[in-house]
């Protein structure tokens, strides 16, 4: 491999490379100490837990190891050495001329194997090779290591702009709700009978559909379209809206077009797709006896079933010009009463394992200003709903 390409290959490495010498013979050790040190940093031990002391108290890129030495042998020391996490190099260096065991050394992980007596240019040569390899391993690990602080940079700068995108897009949906918001209060603010409707039915929607288990992006889709349910009555003429006596069949006609009108406000807003089948269903009944379309059961969307719920709760216990608001108990008959006929069994049963009294805090929360819900979400809160901090612990707590 040339030095070009490796950093750790250049002469300046090789002449600086700290090398250990073990030899039993004091002869050998003085021979390759003398040969080695002109070029190399060297030290010399005449056993191996010799060895061991200096290795512990220096780094060495290259141990040069007599096999067969009194105490332990160089084998077992090249045992205790691969397990460092900064294992240097091992070249061995014996008279056996037994090929099994350099074979056996090399299995244990020595890098090369010169025989005694050796010739000194090979010696060189080996231990060359043996610090080049050393330089390629050192490369490697200094390769990985700028990885990981590059993948670790990256993640950073990743985690950093997704936080910027979510705040982006957290701002973003609040000003999309703050719009929808808009729109019903517009609503509301034609027929003074329904102040705070929405926002009740929405509470309770919410409450609901936590209770059966809807999160996320549907959680979403159900408080839009809980909030935009009646919008479509900006259609329907003031005469019709808000006359005080009976509707004729004709004007009954015309009201229930609010639903039309409704889904074709929303027709073509991507982001309220789920919202709008909501408006179109929000009248239909579970038995099928609903309008426009007449469908029952699970025909009806989850989110309009719902809805069909929390918005029965909210008409029997608000208070009407020609009515006293009633009780959530007078609601809870009520809602059984209709299991199976006007509402989904299913939601009517997650209303009532709700206590009363949770239901009657949600409805006062539902009105307070500055109220939020977060909906968890990939590990990132999302407002979701106009809901307060202490609001947000009864509704998580409904989903329990």
């Amino acid at each position: 491999m040339s030095d070009v390409i490796l950093p750790f290959t250049s002469r300046q490495f090789i002449d600086s490379a700290r090398i250990l010498i073990i030899d039993d013979e004091p002869n050998v050790l003085s021979v390759l100490h003398s040969l080695l040190s002109a070029r190399h940093d060297c030290r010399t031990a005449s056993c191996a837990d010799e060895a061991l002391e200096h290795f512990r108290a220096e780094k060495f890129d290259l141990i040069l190891s007599d096999i067969m030495m009194p105490g332990m042998s160089g084998l077992e020391l090249l045992e205790i050495l691969k397990r460092s996490e900064d294992c240097p190099v091992v070249i061995f260096i014996s008279g056996n001329l037994n090929i099994q065991s350099a074979i056996d050394a090399m299995r244990r992980g020595a890098y090369d194997y010169v025989t005694k007596p050796f010739n000194l240019d090979d010696v060189e040569v080996a231990v060359e090779r043996g610090l080049r390899h050393q330089a390629l391993i050192k490369s490697n690990q200094q390769y990985e290591r700028h990885l990981e602080e590059l993948v670790s940079l990256r993640t950073y700068e990743l985690r950093l702009t997704n936080n910027n995108l979510n705040a982006t897009l957290e701002k973003l949906y609040l000003s999309y709700r703050a719009t929808l918001q808009a729109l019903a209060k517009a609503l509301e603010a034609r027929d003074a009978e329904t102040k705070g409707h929405s926002e009740r039915v929405v509470a309770y929607c919410i409450g609901l559909g936590k209770k059966l288990g809807i999160q996320g992006r549907d959680l979403i889709t159900l408080e839009h379209g809980a909030l935009l349910h009646d919008i479509g009555k900006i259609g329907v003429p003031d005469g019709i809206l808000l006359k005080k006596g009976s509707l004729t069949e004709e004007e009954w006609e015309h009201m229930r077009r609010h639903v039309e009108f409704g889904s074709n406000i929303l027709n073509g807003i991507d982001f309220l797709t789920g919202a709008r089948e909501i408006v179109q269903q929000h009248h239909e009944r579970f038995d099928g006896d609903g309008y426009p379309a007449h469908i029952g059961g699970d025909l009806i969307c989850q989110g309009a079933r719902i809805f069909a719920v929390a918005d029965a709760v909210d008409a029997i216990t608000s208070d009407r010009p020609y009515r006293m608001g009633r009780s959530f108990e007078d609601a809870a008959d009520e809602l059984i009463k209709c299991a199976g006929k006007h509402f989904d069994p299913a939601v009517v049963n997650a209303f009532l394992q709700v206590p009363i009294d949770t239901w009657r805090e949600v409805r006062q929360m539902a009105l307070e200003p500055g109220v939020i819900l977060r909906e968890e979400r990939s590990g990132l809160s999302r407002d979701i709903s106009m809901l307060s901090l202490s609001g947000d612990k009864i509704i998580n707590g409904i989903g329990k």
